[in-house]
Parts: C-alpha cells; structure tokens; sequence
C-alpha cells in the first residue's frame, strides 16, 4: 500500500484543518518547501498537496507553493483544491503536477468529468470526500444527497488514475480511520482506492493494508509525531 504524506496549503503556509472546517487551523510551518523536503529525508516517495484556498474560492491560490514543491522534492505529487476547467488542468501538469484530484465537477458535471479522463488518461483522480457516507462537495461546505459508492461507480471503465476517498467525520481528528467504510468503497468499484481520514498509528496503516486499500494519505498525525514515516511505510509494506 502506497502512503502518501499531505502538505495542506493555505495562503501560502503548511495547515491541517479539523474535519475540513476552516475555523479549526493548525499551523504546521510557514514553509511547504522545507516541510516537502524533510518527508523527502524522511523517505517520502510521493505527496498529496491540497490547496485548500482553491478548494474554498473555485480557483487555484497557491501555485508557487506547488511549483516550488513539485520543482524541489523530486517525487511526483497530486494535488487537489479549485480545480474546475480544462484549461487548469493542462495548466497544473505543465507545471509538473503528476496527477490532479477532482471532485466537485464530477458530481456536478460527470459528462464533464468523463471526457476529461479520457482527454488526460491516468492523470485525473476522483476525489470523494463523505459525511455519512454521502458526497460533500466546495471544499466540504455542502453535503450532497449523493452516495459516496453510487458516486464511484459511475466513473467504471473510465481512465481514472484512481479514487481518493475521505471520511470528514474522521478528518484530522486522531481517532484512526473510518475502516468499514473503506471497506465498502474497495469492494464497490474496481479501481485502485486510496484512504483519506483519520490515520494516527501504525496499526492504523496496517488495518488499511489489509482491507486491502491501494494507498494511504497521511496528515496530522505525521505533524504531530504520533506516527512517523518510516514507521507508516513499515506497517504498509512499503520499503
């Protein structure tokens, strides 16, 4: 199982919010470079960037953080938040990005979103990010009536690099992952899954890989030194 360490951007600063709410910040440096390549030191082989500015206002706000991440640290990195046309996309993997995480324009305009994939095979991922086991969408602000699987399903067959699936109620929380549902996301669709919320040890990382999931994106507890790098790869079978 692949893990990949988050860098959330806003206004330019390393942040995890709490449940996606964007009252309950944490400031975790006021340089992403230097936050990217200390997980690099540390063995990071991959990144899921956020920009959560983007995701808030519709339109990317932090593309030199990304630029300079993706210049600096030398592994790919994905990256979701405000990403709403064709022409940011084209825009973001000319500046490097490796993939791109979309999810409220693919709920709200799935027509859209198919022929996107098929335009830039294998470099679209489908983000769904859930409360209750229904689709939030504009950076989380709105709950849809959507379920999350019944969402999934409907990207099957198509070039879709692969689905980002995170629980909000589990967000940032450090209380470990929602397990059941991942479970049912993985045995919904036949496309590689990776989970997203509420990570915070390595047994955490471990029940993940046996689900199995296909990735785990780690956030708050790898800033808060509940869980370090080396010990998630460890847990995941990467090495």
């Amino acid at each position: 199982m692949e893990i990949w360490p988050a860098i959330d951007l806003r206004g330019g600063r390393c942040v995890r919010l709490q449940q996606g709410d964007y009252d309950r910040e944490t400031v975790f440096g006021e340089d992403p470079v230097a936050m990217a390549l200390h997980w690099v030191e540390q063995g990071a082989r991959r990144f899921h960037l956020v920009d959560l500015d983007g995701a808030r206002e519709g339109r990317p706000g932090n593309l030199d953080s990304v630029q300079a991440i993706v210049k600096a640290s030398g592994v790919p990195c994905e990256l979701g938040g405000g990403i709403r046309n064709q022409q940011t996309i084209g825009e973001l993997l000319d500046l490097g990005v490796s993939r791109l995480v979309i999810g409220t324009l693919a709920i709200r305009r799935p027509d859209w979103f198919r022929q996107m994939c098929r335009r830039f095979p294998g470099k679209l991922v489908l983000g769904i990010d859930a409360r209750d086991g229904r689709v939030a969408t504009e950076g989380w602000l709105e709950t849809s009536d959507v379920e999350a699987t019944e969402l999934a399903k409907e990207y099957a067959g198509q070039p879709v690099a692969a689905v980002i699936y995170t629980d909000i109620a589990t967000d940032g929380m450090m209380a470990g992952p929602n397990l059941a549902a991942m479970a049912e996301m993985r045995a919904a669709i036949d496309l590689p899954v990776v989970a997203s919320g509420g990570v915070t040890s390595a047994e955490d990382v471990t029940r993940l890989a046996a689900v199995p999931m296909d990735g785990c994106i780690i956030g708050r507890a790898l800033y808060e030194g509940t869980l370090t790098l080396p010990e998630a790869m460890a847990a995941s079978g990467e090495r």
